[in-house]
């Protein structure tokens, strides 16, 4: 393992054996130690490590009051709230199972994986509660739990919702028949003691949705070891950067996504830090405005939301302070150089790339905070994290330095299957050779001779133009460096001669024009003829995931 030696000084190669813990420990712990130390921010009110401590103890009372068994499965349609914290951990208790989804799916988008993972309780944010209620028919779910975001807001803020946000945004309702109000509930199991249920390392804790290496959606089980142990290496690879009980993480990604929920919210529990909750990250004024009140010293975000910051008037202009921010992580993507040059020259913090995948739950490779930092390159493997790069074909071959396959991923943490899926299981997890299963993640890549891992592109994504194969991202790369280009897709489209057709789909900066013309002589002037698009479609807006990937697919599909 030739990265080892590209470790920056004070990082082990190894942090085995771990420790036989859950995050339950650390959050007990934590209200033990200091129950008074901030555990969550959101919106300019404070909730202390003993109240979190006590209303997730109640939540778990009020769901074996309903019926919850240990491995039951409670799922979760909430934005960033401290609703969804306090339900995770009163889940746990329990000894179920959390099933977060993602608040914008539709009412048929829910019922898939309601039905996949059996979950019997929904707690839902009050403008989703009628697209719950209407798949509920269709679905094993008994009870449906609703909060409303304004509950856990500042006085001050919570007056003001009420009156101006509250019924024309859709948060008044009425609950039918048996569906409780989460606070009743809370209020109800005051005081509560934490259910007597073993929760052992070994256990599931959440299902995760992933689109997998097919794009269908799969549940990839995480255990509550899994989430000690990525937030265990991450806090070894940051080094003296993390610092206990001081830090402040500013978390603008939701909470139902593996970069949010695993490795951001698993690192703040261990290393007791403080997480500031951001709901809307979409909303940039309010982002910069929390950035100046809450001070974090860490923040988290996607390619896409560092490109919108860099964009913004505040930021461009120099007045949006993010003086107190250490270090910046970008992930789930791949950070275009372009983007992270020009966040770096505004606001001189230090981005830090890293890369994963849901069913890796998080075992990564991130750069080194101090050691040199490849233009290109997502970084080294974390300890006890192994990597190989092999055919593309038949899975199994070893390519050399520089050669272009796919990514394999070994880990102790990496997910140990999909949800009831075990033909999926079979072709994602695979072994070769001694040892455990190697993790096949659909991606391409590369590892130079000192370990530093390059991601060329998602295998599916790969682009055939008459038996020659063109990588959407370095398109998109060379596109980005264009000064009037604010965003970028790049796909490939059906073509009867040739097979496939690069096109691009742009978004120009404000108060900036761009015409196909000059742009398709930009890029022949920097790519090879028949990397450079052949169509370029111009838009306001591109489609992209609630954690800033550019869909490519959907691109595709309008083509």
């Amino acid at each position: 393992m030739r990265w080892l030696a590209r470790y920056d000084p004070g990082v082990p190669r190894s942090l085995a054996p771990y420790p036989d813990t859950t995050l339950l420990d650390y959050t007990a712990e934590t209200a033990r130690l200091r129950p008074g130390h901030p555990a969550l921010l959101f919106k300019g009110a404070s909730m202390t490590a003993r109240e979190l401590e006590r209303l997730s103890d109640a939540f778990a009372a009020a769901l074996v009051g309903l019926g919850v068994k240990k491995g039951d499965r409670v799922a979760l349609l909430l934005p960033n709230c401290p609703q969804f914290v306090i339900a995770q951990l009163g889940t746990w208790k329990a000894g179920a199972i959390l099933v977060p989804l993602n608040p914008l799916y539709g009412e048929d988008e829910l019922i898939g994986p309601l039905n996949t993972s059996g979950a019997e309780i929904v707690l839902t944010l009050t403008p989703f509660y009628s697209r719950v209620k209407r798949a509920q028919a269709r679905t094993r779910v008994r009870h449906v739990l609703a909060t409303n975001i304004k509950e856990y807001l500042p006085a001050h803020l919570r007056l003001l919702f009420t009156y101006f946000k509250e019924k024309k945004e859709g948060h008044r309702i009425t609950l039918a028949g048996d569906d409780r109000w989460l606070g009743d509930l809370l209020a109800a199991h005051a005081g509560a003691p934490r259910p007597a249920v073993e929760v052992r390392p070994e256990d599931p804790a959440m299902i995760l949705l992933s689109g997998g290496t097919t794009g269908a959606p799969k549940g990839v089980i995480a255990l509550h070891r899994a989430l000690v142990m990525t937030a265990l290496q991450e806090q070894a690879w940051y080094g003296e950067m993390s610092r206990e009980w001081e830090d402040r993480i500013l978390l603008p990604l939701p909470l139902f996504h593996a970069y949010g929920c695993v490795a951001v919210q698993s690192i703040a529990v261990i290393s007791r830090a403080t997480l500031a909750l951001v709901p809307n990250p979409r909303d940039l004024d309010d982002l910069i405005a929390t950035i100046r009140r809450v001070r974090p010293t860490f923040f988290v975000g996607v390619p896409t939301l560092y490109n919108a910051l860099v964009n913004h008037p505040d930021v461009r202009a120099g007045k949006a302070d993010f003086r107190s921010i250490k270090t910046c992580v970008s992930g789930a993507a791949p950070l275009l150089l372009e983007t992270r040059d020009r966040f770096v020259e505004l606001t001189g913090a230090t981005v830090i790339e890293g890369y994963s995948m849901t069913e890796a739950l998080i075992a990564s490779a991130v750069n080194p905070v101090h050691g040199p930092r490849k233009p290109g390159s997502v970084g080294l493997p974390l300890p006890d994290v192994e990597m190989r790069i092999v055919d593309a074909e038949d899975g199994e071959r070893d390519l050399a330095a520089g050669e272009v396959g796919e990514i394999l991923i070994r880990a102790p943490q990496v997910m140990p299957g999909y949800w009831n899926d075990p033909e999926e299981t079979a072709a994602a997890l695979r072994v070769h050779g001694d040892g455990p299963p190697w993790l096949h993640t659909g991606d391409l890549g590369h590892m130079d001779e000192e370990g530093y891992l390059f991601i060329v592109d998602r295998k599916k994504d790969l682009i055939k133009i008459g038996g020659l194969q063109v990588w959407p991202r370095e398109i998109e790369e060379v596109v980005a460096t264009h000064s009037a280009v604010a965003e970028v897709g790049v796909a490939g489209v059906p073509d009867a001669a040739k097979g496939e057709l690069v096109k691009a789909w742009v978004v120009v900066r404000e108060g900036m024009s761009l015409t196909e013309g000059e742009l398709r002589v930009f890029c022949k002037e920097r790519l090879a003829p028949f990397k450079a698009p052949s169509q370029v479609e111009f838009r306001k807006e591109l489609p992209k995931s609630l954690v800033g990937k550019v869909l490519r697919r959907a691109l595709r599909e309008t083509a």
